[in-house]
Order: structure tokens, then C-alpha cells, then sequence
């Protein structure tokens, strides 16, 4: 509950309180302070054990904890119901990035190759037709092949 009060603040509390309530009540104060906050801890004790009991033995395991959505999702990614550790662990990041930077490399040495002419193609290979002519990419394309302008489209 407290977990986030450092001890400058603890001793600005309780200075505050002596100067606040005076040395001889603070005593009586810190009493019913207490007392206050285990009323409230049993209450809500009870209404927890009530709701347990009124799920029924199905959900006697049932924690309330489990309603944080943070808990929910960390309890569910820990257990292997899912296979993820397995996912994971087949998983293997070096190996996929050694297979695409060979795979990267060798397209890069493959269309840096120059040609008989002394130019480089830096074309794209069409490999699913091998005999089209390829498109020579310093002429301007053709501006009337672009589709028409729909306005009730923009």
C-alpha cells in the first residue's frame, strides 16, 4: 500500500502529524487509525470469502488478483497451454536474419553485375516470364494509361 513512500516523506508525515494533532493525541489518533484500517481490511475479507462462496466450489481457486489485466496476462503467457514456449523456443532469431542478409547480398551481386556493354541493369528480373521484353526504365511512362479521376471517390 505504501510502497511507493520514500523516507523524507515518512518523517514529513509524521512531523506533520505531531505538529497537526500535538504529542498527546497523537497516540489516541494512531489507535483509531489502526483499528480503522483492520475494519476495513476485514470487510473486505469477507465480502471476498462471500463471493467465493457464492461462485460455488467451481472457482475455489479463483483469486481476485487474477482481475488485474496485467496478472491475467502474465498468469496466461506462463503457462503452456498455448505452446509458446515451444513457438519461442523453435524460434531462431540469428539463424533467420544470417538467411536473409545471404539472401539480400545475393541480389544485390546478382543485379550489380554489369552487362556487355559496360551499363548496370538495375532492373528487377521478372522470373514468371522469362521471354516478356523488359521495360526500360529512363523512358517517362505513359501518362494515358492512368486510370480515370473519380471525384465521389476523394
Amino acid at each position: 500500500m505504501f510502497n511507493d513512500i520514500g523516507p523524507l516523506e515518512l518523517v514529513t508525515l509524521a512531523v506533520l502529524a505531531v505538529l497537526i494533532f500535538g504529542p498527546d493525541k497523537l497516540p489516541k489518533v494512531i489507535q483509531d487509525m489502526t483499528r480503522t484500517i483492520r475494519k476495513i481490511r476485514e470487510f473486505s475479507e469477507s465480502a471476498k470469502q462471500d463471493i467465493r462462496t457464492e461462485l460455488g466450489p467451481e472457482f475455489k481457486d479463483f483469486e481476485f488478483e487474477d482481475l488485474n489485466p496485467k496478472t491475467f496476462i502474465r498468469k496466461q503467457l506462463d503457462s503452456d497451454e498455448l505452446g509458446l514456449k515451444e513457438i519461442r523456443n523453435g524460434f531462431d532469431l540469428k539463424k533467420e536474419m544470417a538467411e536473409v542478409t545471404d539472401a539480400v547480398h545475393s541480389t544485390a551481386e546478382a543485379a550489380a553485375t554489369p552487362l556487355p556493354s559496360g551499363k548496370v541493369d538495375m532492373s528487377k528480373p521478372d522470373t514468371a516470364t522469362p521471354d516478356a521484353p523488359k521495360t526500360d526504365l529512363t523512358k517517362k511512362p505513359d501518362t494515358d494509361n492512368r486510370p480515370p479521376f473519380d471525384y465521389d471517390a476523394t
